[in-house]
């Protein structure tokens, strides 16, 4: 590659506002607003002072951990946890492909582009609790409503990262395989598949780790898993067995990190 594809000065990117007047005027409104906004916000310093006593128990509580008074509910919700987190993740993935496949401008016909792009674009709208309140007043409190909220979430962040990385790819390759005659899923399967298979990988191991920490908050609104148990045991001040909660919850996150990273690394 010649050097001429790398730059050797800096450069000032071009400005999207060329006019000095309008720039001072927005950057003048810009500020204008942050303090006006700032100024709406009601600050109850009374019940700051109050809550500044209870995060002091909580610390001291965070600090002794009480892993014994409620295990059997701190283990039961964990594995809740876990197995939401497996299964919505596996099963996200695998809806997540095909929806992906058809999201790609480059490989795909307009009309099945458009109907993939729509349902990502809605799973991608909406943050997993409002998605976890919709499930649970379906079908109710429980694991399955979690599993579904964390499926769904899935296929739009999977399925969105996976198009791009398709429109992303060495068009020189799968125009290698299209001139072989190949059929549509040839060409995915010869052409594309290998260009992003490491790439899917890597993603589907970050999703699994961002559904873990996901269960715990829309466990909260009665969507399974360990974030029941941790709603409870805040709502009746036992700080020691929540710190002991959200403890396990951290190693959990740091051991899924860590081995993500070396499969992660492995792959590549």
């Amino acid at each position: 590659m010649s050097d001429a594809a790398y730059p050797t000065q800096w450069r000032r990117p071009p400005m999207m506002v060329k006019s000095r007047f309008w720039r001072i005027a927005l950057t003048v409104g810009a500020i204008i607003y942050l303090v006006l906004a700032l100024g709406t916000i009601e600050v109850n310093y009374a019940r700051v002072v109050e809550g500044l006593s209870r995060a002091q128990r909580f610390v001291a509580g965070f600090l002794q951990p009480d892993f014994t008074s409620r295990s059997r509910d701190i283990w039961i919700g964990i594995a809740e946890s876990l197995t939401m987190t497996f299964t919505s993740t596996v099963v996200g993935v695998l809806i997540s492909i095909p929806i992906g496949l058809g999201a790609a401008r480059n490989i795909a016909p307009r009309a099945v582009y458009l109907v993939c792009r729509s349902i990502i674009a809605v799973s991608r709208s909406l943050q997993e609790v409002i998605i976890a309140i919709f499930f649970v007043a379906l079908f109710g409190f429980g694991a399955f409503a979690g599993f579904l909220t964390l499926s769904f979430a899935t296929i739009g962040f999977i399925g969105k990262l996976l198009a791009e990385d398709i429109e992303d790819i060495d068009e020189a390759q799968a125009e290698a395989i299209r001139a072989t005659g190949a059929s549509w899923v040839q060409l995915v399967n010869y052409g594309i598949q290998p260009q992003v298979m490491p790439r899917l990988i890597g993603l589907s191991l970050y999703r699994l780790d961002i559904n873990f920490r996901e269960s715990a908050v829309i466990g909260i609104v009665g969507a399974g898993g360990i974030g029941g148990t941790l709603n409870t045991a805040l709502g009746r001040y036992e700080y020691d067995t929540a710190g002991a909660i959200l403890l396990i919850i951290i190693a959990i996150v740091m051991v899924a990190e860590y081995s993500s990273g070396y499969l992660r690394r492995f792959l590549k």
